[in-house]
């Protein structure tokens, strides 16, 4: 019997992505089992794997994780996500720790770039799939053993999946300080992105009240393709997911954005990204502590981000 001969076709792209077939056995098992023994995960990184809303049923977006498959589904998993999940969960004959065990597990081995130091600050390259702030694994910790500071706590927030400059305070007073800083306009916050479609304005100004709070967000295209744009964000105000909220709402999602973006991939390329196209490429502002100095850093965009750019045929950058 050709065992392949009814599993679904691998689509365009399957390089990227992890295909897997439901058959029989394993109709009626709830997504997270699934995920735990096709990929070699504790039950608690599966789960963490769907919490991420890495995982697509039939083209589907799908992130509960007792969803029930049924025989001919097809689960589709980002190659990456699937690798980076392997390396950080114990092994199945260990305690079910899965992500996010304890503080050696998280700290080991992570090295977060320092971009800018000051007296008070310290500006850093945050990776993707990393909290800002937080227990063991987050920037937080992981800069306090790696700089010996065990005083630094983040400024502000970046999204888990969004990577580049980030501001951390050397002691409590810095932070009161910083925080105060970041209530005003003086704070110039510039991102990059990689938004679904072909954004069709050279210039946009987005207005639209976020949690009926005034919100204010610029975009500039830089390129585009057939089927993805490289965008340039500049905010005024710091909502909550502000840029992904705003670009979703004149439906130009962020590639990658399980939240606030598609649902549904008709485009199998949207499946083989692991998170967010979300970089927050230079961060400026008045040092809050020191006074006539300014704060300038800037994040070159990371592989992955060029790798999206490049499979969106908007070339190397």
């Amino acid at each position: 019997m050709n065992r392949n001969a009814s599993a679904p076709r691998a689509p365009r792209f399957s390089a990227n992505i992890e295909v897997l077939a439901v058959g029989r056995p394993d109709s009626g098992r709830t997504l997270q089992d699934f995920l735990s023994a096709r990929l070699g995960l504790t039950r608690r990184a599966a789960k963490a794997v769907i919490d991420g809303r890495s995982v697509w049923v039939n083209r589907r977006c799908v992130w509960m994780a007792h969803h029930a498959l049924k025989t001919g589904d097809t689960v589709e998993v980002p190659r990456a996500v699937a690798s980076a999940a392997r390396r950080r969960s114990p092994s199945k004959s260990a305690a079910d720790g899965g992500l996010g065990g304890g503080k050696g597990l998280d700290n080991a081995g992570r090295h977060i770039r320092v971009l800018v130091e000051t007296d008070g600050f310290v500006v850093v390259d945050k990776p993707a799939g990393l909290l800002a702030n937080g227990g063991a694994g987050s920037v937080e910790a992981i800069l306090r053993e790696q700089l010996s500071e065990p005083n630094l706590q983040a400024v502000h927030r970046l999204d888990r999946d969004t990577s580049g400059c980030l501001l951390l305070a050397r002691n409590h007073a810095a932070h009161l300080a910083a925080v105060e800083v970041f209530k005003t306009r003086l704070v110039r916050k510039e991102y990059h992105a990689i938004a679904v479609g072909r954004f069709p304005y050279a210039h946009q100004r987005i207005d639209t009240p976020l949690d009926g709070q005034q919100a204010v967000t610029h975009v500039l295209r830089e390129a585009v393709s057939n089927d993805a744009s490289f965008l340039k964000v500049r905010i005024e105000t710091g909502r909550t997911n502000q840029i992904r909220r705003h670009l979703a709402g004149i439906r130009f999602p962020i590639v990658g954005d399980r939240t606030f973006g598609l649902k549904r991939a008709r485009d199998p390329r949207l499946m083989a990204i692991s998170r967010q196209m979300l970089h927050a490429s230079s961060l400026e502002l008045p040092d809050p502590i020191s006074k006539g100095v300014r704060i300038k850093a800037h994040s070159p965009l990371p592989a992955d981000f060029r790798a999206t750019l490049k499979l969106f045929g908007m070339g190397r950058r």
